[in-house]
């Protein structure tokens, strides 16, 4: 997986606390964690491209969730920034070499091919069943009081 899943899971558990008729510029997002803004938009753009967040434009614009914080789940975000291929590519190399038999004598797909697919698919399953809500019901826990009460003094001058 990319950083950029990292960065779009923090942005929309931030965007989860903008209130629905408001917004955040991307600036804003970009500072809160020192991210290059010009790479976030990228990231930006492609889970506005996926409903994920919805840009709003003028002056008062940026970005707000496009839909509720518990119709989000992880996987989406995953979806939005990396793509929904196999993260696991299975070349088939064990059709090469000095054991190569001809093609139709590979009739069961390979162990390590199937271990890596349905490994992939528990993972998948547990990013499905987990929403942008739950991160941020998670946040007294996973926040250290600091830095909620920085985030707490910074967040009303970003949003719009």
């Amino acid at each position: 997986m990319s950083e950029g899943v990292e960065w779009g899971l923090h942005c929309v558990t931030l965007l989860a606390l903008v209130p629905p008729d408001m917004a955040m510029p991307a600036a804003k997002l970009a500072e809160f964690h020192e991210l290059p803004p010009a790479y976030l938009a990228k990231h930006l753009q492609a889970l506005s491209r996926h409903g994920i967040v919805e840009a709003v434009p003028g002056p008062k614009g940026g970005y707000r969730l496009a839909k509720p914080a518990t119709e989000i789940t992880m996987l989406d975000v995953v979806h939005a920034i990396d793509g929904d291929d196999n993260a696991f590519q299975c070349s088939e190399i064990r059709r090469c070499g000095p054991a190569k038999v001809a093609k139709k004598e590979y009739v069961k797909t390979c162990g390590i091919a199937r271990a890596m697919w349905a490994a992939e698919a528990t993972w998948r399953a547990e990013l499905r069943s987990r929403t942008v809500a739950e991160l941020v019901l998670g946040l007294p826990e996973d926040v250290s009081p600091r830095a909620a009460e920085k985030a707490l003094a910074w967040f009303p001058t970003a949003i719009r």
